[in-house]
């Protein structure tokens, strides 16, 4: 099989070192410049969608975010050329925790869904346009200023006590496993559970 050069990513750390939990699973941290790539490529699609009025992109886009809170990149076009085209040419990744990144995606997931049901199947073409902008305007502010606000309500809801802080234990060893100092970005800035010292300096 011969090799395509463009699609072979630099040397360096990619996400194909996150663990994940098989097919069904979501890495656990992700890199940041990953997920905003993402975010760029679902604000384009709802760009489209807007522009065209081609009602069946809101399944395609629906269906995407499906593909991304069961499995992560692994299912997700849209995951796989962020993650192994995209931001491997970005530099070093910025690894943030897993859970809130998915929990974002759940609510692409039902907004996207929505907006499906709305204009396929009940012809509620307004509703699906606005619902869609949502996403739109979401998507393009993570992908632009890198802010998640699905991370953020993540935040809050654990600030709360709504989303228990074990939720996100899995993400406090990232400098023991990867060597390199975690960094926070965005949303993620407020005080959660995200990141321990303690948790960092355990031996394997």
């Amino acid at each position: 099989m011969v090799a395509v050069p463009w699609l072979s990513p630099p040397g360096g750390s990619s996400l194909s070192i996150v663990s994940t939990t098989g097919v069904l699973g979501f890495p656990n941290p992700v890199n940041e410049k990953a997920a905003r790539a993402v975010a760029g490529g679902v604000a384009l699609l709802c760009i489209l969608t807007l522009l065209t009025g081609w009602e069946w992109l809101l399944v395609v886009i629906a269906a995407g975010f499906l593909a991304r809170v069961l499995t992560g990149p692994r299912l997700s076009v849209l995951g796989q050329l962020a993650t192994r085209v995209i931001a491997p040419r970005l530099g070093a990744p910025i690894w943030v925790p897993g859970p809130p990144k998915r929990f974002a995606q759940a609510i692409g997931l039902t907004l996207t869904g929505l907006a499906a049901i709305a204009g396929l199947g009940f012809g509620a073409t307004m509703l699906a346009s606005a619902l869609i902008t949502v996403v739109l305007v979401f998507a393009l502010m993570e992908s632009v200023i890198g802010f998640c606000a699905g991370c953020w309500l993540f935040a809050q809801l654990m600030r709360v006590g709504v989303i228990p802080a074990s939720t996100c234990e899995a993400c406090n060893d990232v400098q023991r496993r990867y060597g390199r100092q975690p960094v926070e970005v965005g949303p993620l800035q407020t005080p959660t559970t995200a990141w321990k010292a303690e948790s960092t300096s355990q031996a394997e």
